[in-house]
């Protein structure tokens, strides 16, 4: 098979998202879209990738940086067009021999079976492979000219175009597939010769064609090259894209009552035959084993949840959170960077962060483990079957032994043994009539006040 690349387009300001954060670091699913788009095009199977990104926007070439590598990025500087932010990526892929996808970096819908058909055309004879679409509104796109045969003789810029040919409703989604050599030869000799004065990508088609090159064009869907250049249509990305994970799960066997009010991430692991109620945000890091029930307005986050376990509603897991078999995690409860054992339960408004808690243990109401002092972290480990009464705050780094109980109301600060019993509460202390006297002396003070006031 010829050896394939992907030159990732991500120079661009996006001013019109009117944001502090680069346009390419927003996010659909919990995924940048540059991010999005590098996962798809390594699924693609492309050896080498290279990211165009611009002097403005430094987070985005620490991001290629960390994700690929320095030699993975190539700067444009100045921007003159997405002809010349390709040509830009031509250093990088001196020395690489096969075909190279030139893809945008704000499609985060892109999919691998999207994009295939490209390296599929080229496999079978073209020169250069278009990806085009049939949107519903075709204003802004540049149009396919193709002639009696089907192959595509030019691309028509909108602010170009002549009246007939934005009749055409065969558009350019703004990629395309090609041979290194080639591509970058047919660039070389594109000019800026148009309305915008900019070195249009565009203009490499009918170069190619004019020397007798095979072009061709696959057609995706609409939605799949979405662009996201807006708040707007960031939006619209996301709700596209939350729509095909809840279909996916669905068809899966996930349970879902309202699934258009449940939100997926895009690493979300559900398996079948869990239960999830209305009103369920799962953020990034989330695996959910068969069998559990996740009940409304539950927010989770970095956490693995067992079978048959039950969370919610109203819980929040946070990172770390590691649930266990038919454990139970209630309403107002959070949970941070701590495993529970099978069968273990915080049924009520408890805060668990760092620690581990056994099997069997039951974690009362308004339970807290105190895990922080200001500057560090400490551990609160809680043995199985052990029973933490109502309103207990455990001062880390603490181990309650098995079996061991702790009095409502107390603050540990101790360890507490095995089976013992845990009480660590002032005593209390009875003074007859104190109230009916604090009762009677405040109610004169305020009569007082308001009758020096007047009427």
């Amino acid at each position: 098979m010829t050896a394939r690349a992907a030159v990732i387009l991500a120079a661009g300001r996006g001013t019109r998202m009117k944001s502090p954060i680069p346009k390419i670091l927003h996010r659909v699913g919990g995924r940048t879209l540059l991010d999005c788009v590098i996962d798809t095009v390594l699924e693609t199977g492309c050896e080498r990738v290279v990211v165009v990104v611009g002097t403005h926007s430094p987070e985005v070439r620490r991001l290629v940086e960390a994700r690929l590598s320095a030699g993975a990025v190539a700067v444009q500087d100045p921007p003159l067009g997405t002809g010349h932010a390709v040509l830009a990526a031509a250093p990088a892929l001196a020395d690489f021999d096969g075909d190279v996808m030139v893809v945008h970096g704000d499609c985060p819908l892109l999919q691998p079976e999207d994009l295939d058909p490209l390296f599929s055309l080229r496999a079978a004879g073209t020169d250069l492979a278009l990806l085009g679409f049939r949107p519903a509104d075709a204003l802004l796109y540049g149009r396919i000219l193709t002639g009696p045969g089907g192959e595509v003789l030019r691309i028509a810029e909108p602010r170009d175009a002549s009246q007939e040919e934005l009749a055409v409703r065969d558009c350019y989604a703004g990629m395309l597939c090609a041979d290194r050599a080639r591509l970058f030869g047919w660039l070389s000799r594109v000019t800026n010769a148009n309305a915008k004065g900019e070195y249009y990508l565009t203009d490499a088609v009918a170069i190619a064609a004019s020397e007798g090159g095979r072009v061709r064009a696959h057609y995706a869907p609409e939605s799949a090259v979405m662009g996201a250049d807006t708040p707007a249509q960031l939006a619209q990305a996301e709700a596209f894209f939350q729509q095909r994970r809840r279909t996916h799960f669905l068809s899966e066997g996930v349970v879902m009552p309202a699934p258009d009010t449940v939100h997926f991430s895009w690493d979300t692991r559900i398996e079948a035959g869990v239960q999830v109620e209305p009103y369920v945000v799962f953020a990034p890091g989330v695996s959910i084993a068969t069998g559990a029930v996740i009940r409304a307005f539950s927010h989770l986050e970095g956490a693995k949840v067992g079978p048959g376990a039950l969370i919610g509603p109203y819980a929040r897991l946070r990172p770390g959170a590691d649930i266990g078999e038919e454990v139970h995690i209630g309403n107002f409860v959070e949970v941070k960077k701590v495993r529970l054992d099978r069968g273990a339960k915080a049924n009520h408004l408890s805060y668990l962060g760092d620690g581990t808690v056994g099997a069997g243990a039951n974690i009362g109401a308004g339970t807290i483990f105190c895990n922080y002092d200001g500057f560090d972290k400490y551990e609160t480990h809680v043995g199985p079957g052990a029973f933490i009464g109502s309103n207990t705050a455990i001062v880390a780094p603490r181990s309650i032994g098995a079996g061991a109980m702790t009095g409502s109301g107390s603050v540990i600060v101790r360890d507490v043994p095995d089976d013992a019993l845990a009480v660590a509460r002032g005593e209390q202390s009875n003074k007859a009539g104190w109230a009916a006297t604090f009762r009677a002396r405040k109610s004169a003070e305020k009569a007082a006040r308001k009758g020096k006031a007047g009427p």
